[in-house]
């Protein structure tokens, strides 16, 4: 029995990428004029697909269709943007993309935050019988 909806589990899932995005533009922004340092993103794809392969199931209802093939996806779903470089020491981050990203995901992971807490204040509401 789950003690909490798929849609608490797929919000827990999406705070956890704001999580890891916001290590990486934290890095990124820390080592603005560190020499040689590649900026690093967390690939939405990689999650995406590390997410199809734990949860995603197929049921062939005819033995004329296609298997469907899992792939293994890496577990590290951090990249290192390396085929730029925008300083003459070979540094590539750019502080007011990372700036602007910093906002992006901090406004992101408050929207899932607040839906978070409207989930639970519905459990809270229905535990207390409807007051």
């Amino acid at each position: 029995m789950k003690l909490f909806s798929s849609t608490i589990t797929a919000l827990e899932r999406g705070l956890d990428y704001s999580v890891q995005k916001q290590k990486a533009i934290s890095q990124n922004i820390a080592n603005a004029d560190t020499p040689n340092y590649k900026a690093k993103d967390v690939s939405f794809k990689t999650v995406l697909e590390n997410e199809m392969n734990a949860n995603f199931r197929a049921i062939k209802t005819n033995s004329k269709h296609f298997d469907f093939k899992y792939g293994q996806a890496s577990g590290n779903s951090i990249v290192e943007k390396s085929d730029t470089s925008y300083l003459h020491n070979g540094n590539n981050v750019d502080l007011d993309t990372e700036m602007a990203q910093l906002a992006e995901n901090q406004i992101y992971n408050q929207a899932l935050v607040d839906r978070i807490n409207g989930q639970f204040n519905t459990l809270k509401s229905v535990i207390r019988g409807g007051k």
